[in-house]
């Protein structure tokens, strides 16, 4: 449940077979919903994630500090959401919810609004909750995208680590080309994990993935990771160039790239729903990387996000240690978010 990607289960082999490089650890319909040998560590990464959600959190919470419930503490709650940049039509759904809650539990204490937001909130945010998949196809290739300045590049280490760590193999394509010491801030992270990397100075991007993706082929690899240059979504070149990698990327296998993800950093609040928007709009995202949110008055932006452009946050991050990215709970984040 808490690896970082979700192993498709493979066809049954017979009993002579070779058993493949990466399967996923069988489970029982029985078994307990968290593994008591991942509780601890799992505990230990959601502090850390409340602990960075505390300047949001403690803005929202002032308003349930009062003795009763009325109009007024419906209105503060209203400028409190969108302080956090819940973004207008989150927040009207959420008010909306939680005064329906209140009135089928007969609720009757503020502070106990509190847990009834946070119930609100997780079932909002609930679209947004999918496992990343790796298996359906050899390589899985994966598109990272990103404005400059995401953590776009360090994303794309912790994550090979921790698929690294799951048994896949990753190859590392550096197609960030535009930005200087690019490549070898990539290499560096190749190193820190010890995996293969492909890469060419001065090259055209959209080569360094046709290279990268017929590599992974044939070198039998799980997954190949393609890094490219940040960008805004105003740059209108850059953005050609995205959707020029992905054309070739497609040349070199057809079904590919199997996953597009966008690096969004936490604390630009409705910039990131702007940026979820753009990206998309270019390239078809099919997941979302959240950085930074150790520190963000503006956590709220997830359930702008999940009410406008629902695109699934596959992991969220909260430091810059490689075990600081994690997989994204709905229920979690509520919580951690109104704790």
């Amino acid at each position: 449940m808490f690896s970082f990607f979700k192993k498709k289960s493979p066809a049954p082999a017979p009993a002579d077979a070779v058993a493949p490089s990466v399967t996923a650890p069988a489970t029982s319909a029985a078994a307990p919903a968290v593994a008591p040998v991942a509780a601890p560590a799992r505990q230990s990464w959601l502090g850390k994630l409340t602990a960075g959600l505390r300047k949001t959190g403690s803005s929202i919470a002032t308003v349930f500090t009062g003795t009763q419930i009325d109009d007024a503490l419906y209105e503060e709650l209203e400028a409190a959401l969108l302080m956090a940049d819940t973004g207008v039509k989150a927040t009207e759904q959420l008010l909306e919810d939680l005064k329906r809650r209140v009135k089928d539990s007969k609720t009757t204490e503020p502070a106990a609004v509190k847990d009834l937001l946070a119930e609100a909130l997780a079932e909002l945010l609930a679209p947004l909750e999918k496992p990343l998949v790796i298996g359906e196809h050899q390589p899985t290739v994966i598109m990272v995208a990103g404005v400059n300045g995401a953590g776009k590049t360090t994303s794309i280490g912790k994550l090979t680590h921790h698929l690294s760590n799951e048994g896949a193999t990753v190859l590392l394509a550096a197609a960030d080309t535009f930005r200087a010491a690019a490549r070898e801030q990539l290499e560096i992270w190749a190193d820190r994990n010890r995996v293969e990397i492909i890469s060419q100075e001065g090259a055209d991007p959209a080569a360094v993935c046709f290279d990268a993706v017929s590599a992974g082929r044939a070198r039998g690899k799980d997954v190949v990771l393609v890094d490219t240059a940040g960008r805004l979504p105003t740059q209108l070149h850059l953005m050609e160039e995205l959707k020029k990698i992905k054309r070739v990327v497609q040349k070199a296998d057809e079904t590919a790239p199997h996953e597009v993800l966008l690096v969004i950093d936490g604390n630009t609040g409705q910039n990131a729903l702007a940026q979820v928007r753009a990206f998309d709009d270019a390239l078809q995202l099919t997941g979302l990387i959240v950085t930074k949110l150790d520190g963000t008055a503006k956590g709220g932006v997830l359930a702008a996000i999940a009410r406008e452009r629902p695109v699934p946050v596959y992991f969220i991050g909260v430091g810059e240690k490689l075990d600081e990215l994690e997989t994204f709970s709905a229920r979690e984040f509520a919580q951690a978010l109104l704790s």
